[in-house]
């Protein structure tokens, strides 16, 4: 059995797969450290979760509750969200790995402090249990210098100021997943959207990343849930004079996106039932800004073969897929509306240019995958 872990700054996300990547259970240990609860398939439990030790214990006891015993667990898997530069690729963790990731907390400071302690917490739990762990920004290591590198001094790109990219295990279980669906190969030109509370898109050439609207941080590119997006340097050096460092970063990273727009909703379910200006706005907002990235990741390939949708709004929200395609249709893209309306997988016409699928997320089985394959490779 592997169990995945996804630990953020008050949850823990866990999912238990089998050996051959059979999904066991699934759930999530919240509101850490203001209460809690403990919800496993769907089935919640409030109890106190002082920490994130102790949110790992009730997840443990959560597993031998539905007879899964810590002698039946050959490894853990944790979801990492910055690797740097160096950690490009899924691997065990050991003490230099972590020690990297410890390096990379100034780049993802509301992330990897989280990822670590959820390693540093097992370790203590479990010591013998081997632990390994995937990365969102590896992904995009495929990148070419001139998409990474910001126009600054050289002396300021070696202290990790660059464009890394984010989403990158949903892209990679994307690609993975994607010849299963269609019943074909990857199309060698497929633009990405990631769409979700955080949202993103990328450009997938042969396979592999060459281009991606994060950049540094997840704040950057697309109008997200609470989150600015792409947003001029000298009007966040404004905000910063007028407000100062810490509460500028509250704005631009959970009082921004959606939720400033509409003047207080962020989830994309209750702004479409809105009838308020405000609301449509803010969806259109999100569309026209998912469309002018689009072109320029599109510019990146030279062209445009197909286009998956995945995440929360990608998978679910009809009316925002077909605004986006609606905005596309230069491009010879044709959706039939009625298996928009159903949810696909295939969304295309048989007359359309660009095939267009639904491609549901599925980050936890690829990081037991990763796992697994450096399990077997080691074996």
């Amino acid at each position: 059995m592997i169990l995945v872990l996804n630990a953020g700054s008050s949850s823990i996300k866990f999912a238990l797969f089998t050996t051959t990547l059979e999904l066991r259970l699934q759930g999530l240990a919240a509101e850490i450290g203001s209460g809690g609860f403990l919800e496993v398939n769907g089935a919640r439990t409030p109890m106190p979760l002082v920490d994130h030790k102790a949110a790992l214990c009730a997840v443990l006891q959560a597993l031998n509750a539905a007879g899964v015993s810590l002698s039946h667990l050959d490894a853990a898997a944790h979801r990492v969200v910055h690797g740097g530069s160096r950690l490009t690729a899924p691997v065990r963790i050991t003490p230099d790995v972590l020690a990297e990731i410890a390096a990379c907390s100034p780049l993802a400071p509301l992330h990897n402090p989280h990822n670590l302690a959820a390693i540093e917490t097992l370790h203590e739990l479990v010591p013998e249990l081997p632990q390994y762990a995937s990365f969102d920004t590896s992904f995009h290591a495929t990148n070419p210098k001139v998409a990474t590198r910001y126009a600054i001094p050289k002396m300021m790109e070696t202290k990790g100021i660059r464009r890394y990219g984010f989403h990158g295990l949903s892209y990679a279980s994307l690609v993975a997943a994607l010849p299963r669906i269609s019943g074909g190969a990857v199309p060698a030109r497929l633009l990405a959207f990631h769409l979700g509370n955080g949202a993103s898109l990328c450009a997938i050439l042969d396979g592999r990343s060459v281009a991606t609207t994060m950049g540094y941080s997840p704040l950057d590119g697309l109008t997200m849930g609470t989150r600015a997006g792409g947003i001029d340097a000298n009007a966040v050096l404004r905000l910063v004079e007028e407000n100062g460092l810490e509460r500028t970063k509250a704005i631009l990273n959970h009082e921004s996106g959606l939720l400033g727009l509409s003047g207080g909703k962020s989830d994309m379910r209750k702004l479409m039932l809105d009838p308020s200006a405000e609301s449509a706005f803010a969806v259109e907002h999100f569309c026209y800004w998912s469309l002018r990235h689009a072109g320029s990741l599109i510019a990146a390939m030279e062209g445009l073969d197909a286009i998956a949708f995945t995440g929360g709004i990608g998978e679910n929200a009809v009316g925002v897929r077909a605004r986006i395609l609606r905005g596309l249709e230069w491009l010879g893209v044709q959706m039939d509306p009625m298996a928009n309306h159903r949810g696909g997988p295939r969304l295309h016409t048989a007359a359309s240019k660009v095939a267009i699928w639904i491609v549901p997320a599925e980050e936890e089985r690829m990081i037991a995958r990763d796992a697994l394959s450096l399990m077997t490779g080691a074996a």
